[in-house]
């Protein structure tokens, strides 16, 4: 696993090098085909090495994200045009991605948390830097403060257990049953704030409509996924405190992606919906960790993929739209069908995988929700089918209300889609649709 530290490492002296933009991608490319080729155990941690190892969720989230990276610098050619502080904005990309491998592959808790909330910094920087309106400050902010505050009592927490048992390796707190409630809000609090949960997910469609493309896609594809992570991660050692309170959780959960779908209706502006249509997902994914059985694990761990890729397509989709129209509002970008009629095949091709539609990923992981939280209460069955119906309805609206009517006069000057926008709608919906031929990899291993 040191291999490829280094290798990200030593891609930093590239950054400050004039016309190193593609070289980079290039580079990120290699790395990720390299990743693949990586020999896994079914069992256990395994490619150990210092404190860093790979084991079957780690490898799925780190190709996961050296895969969004990598196409993070495709879709911001728009900086390398206007020549805007392009060196910065690599050396940035690169730090994040150091950040997200180290949060992933690390064994031990504290340093899991240290990596956690130092991925925080570089987004930070791509929102306040490469954004567009002056509310980038405060979306800032209520990143920051948001995670921060939810973050330091799980620091905490960990402290505690290092205190209590002297052991805060992955590995090793499997064996531990923790039954103390206030040390159980602490250590999940941080990560339901990432994923993030209904009534702390504020932060998250400010966070988005005010990045950059390239903030968007990692907020969307990686940063929620964190906490899943480490929902995955801490749910082993809290069973028994769980067992009391997870009701709760589900119910919160449950509920708020319904109010979620509901306000998908309500917006006006295209990444705020697809921001809210993120915390719709994200409930569900939150409600199959919290009723701990098999298929809620292995479907919250499926879907989780598979939103990485669909979530961060449909917001290069809405960027591509916003290169030509300079506006993000639905009453503007209309009957873009008129204008890209081949752009509007990739709007359906998303959106379909976004209303979880076969073949894409997250149709497998919905099914592997759904089984789990019936088989947690039949009286789930309501809200996640008001979850599901709704879910279709805002992607229809978005995609329809989009792509046909009548268009906007104004775009009196307009080009169509070029090859490389085209390459990376193909490189998020492949994977996406392809993955589901292999699986029983994920299914069967855990």
């Amino acid at each position: 696993m040191m291999k490829f530290l280094f290798m990200l490492i030593f891609m930093f002296p590239l950054c400050l090098v004039k016309k190193m933009f593609w070289m980079v991608q290039m580079l990120l490319f290699l790395m990720m085909f390299m990743f693949l080729n990586l020999t896994l155990s079914i069992w256990s941690f395994n490619n150990i090495s210092y404190m860093f190892s790979c084991d079957i969720i780690s490898f799925g989230l780190i190709l996961l994200s050296i895969w969004i990276c990598s196409l993070m610098l495709m879709a911001s050619e728009n900086l390398l045009k206007l020549k805007f502080y392009v060196n910065f904005f690599l050396f940035n990309i690169i730090f994040l991605l150091i950040m997200l491998y180290l949060t992933f592959s690390v064994m031990n808790l504290f340093m899991f948390y240290l990596f956690f909330e130092g991925s925080l910094i570089p987004t930070l920087l791509l929102i306040i830097g490469w954004g567009y309106q002056p509310e980038r400050l405060q979306a800032g902010i209520y990143l920051l403060f948001y995670t921060l505050f939810a973050s330091l009592p799980l620091l905490m927490g960990i402290f505690y257990i290092f205190n209590s048992y002297n052991c805060i390796m992955f590995y090793f707190l499997k064996f531990l049953n923790l039954d103390f409630i206030i040390l159980y809000v602490v250590m999940i609090g941080a990560f339901l704030v990432k994923m993030p949960m209904y009534f702390v997910h504020l932060w998250l469609p400010k966070a988005h409509v005010e990045a950059p493309v390239s903030g968007s896609m990692i907020l969307a594809g990686i940063m929620l996924k964190l906490g899943g992570y480490g929902l995955l991660r801490v749910m082993i050692f809290l069973q028994s405190m769980n067992l009391k309170l997870n009701y709760f959780w589900i119910i919160m959960s449950v509920v708020g992606g319904f109010y979620i779908s509901l306000k998908c209706f309500c917006q006006v502006d295209i990444k705020s919906l697809i921001a809210y249509s993120s915390v719709a997902h994200m409930s569900m994914v939150i409600g199959g960790i919290m009723v701990m059985n098999y298929w809620g694990f292995v479907g919250s761990y499926i879907l989780m993929i598979g939103h990485g890729l669909c979530s961060s397509g449909m917001f290069c989709l809405a960027n591509i739209n916003y290169e030509r129209v300079h506006s993000r509002s639905f009453y503007i970008n209309k009957g873009m069908m008129n204008f890209m009629p081949s752009m509007s095949l990739w709007w359906f091709l998303l959106m379909s995988s976004n209303m979880a539609a076969p073949p894409s990923l997250n149709l497998l992981g919905e099914i592997s929700l759904l089984n789990s939280l019936l088989s947690w209460s039949w009286v789930m069955m309501f809200m996640l089918m008001l979850i599901s119906f709704f879910s279709a309805g805002y992607s229809l609206y978005l995609y329809s209300y989009s792509q046909h009517g009548k268009f906007y006069v104004g775009l009196y000057s307009f080009y169509s889609g070029v090859s490389r926008e085209y390459l990376l709608l193909l490189l998020h919906w492949l994977p996406l649709n392809i993955m589901i031929m292999k699986v029983d990899y994920m299914m069967i291993w855990f």
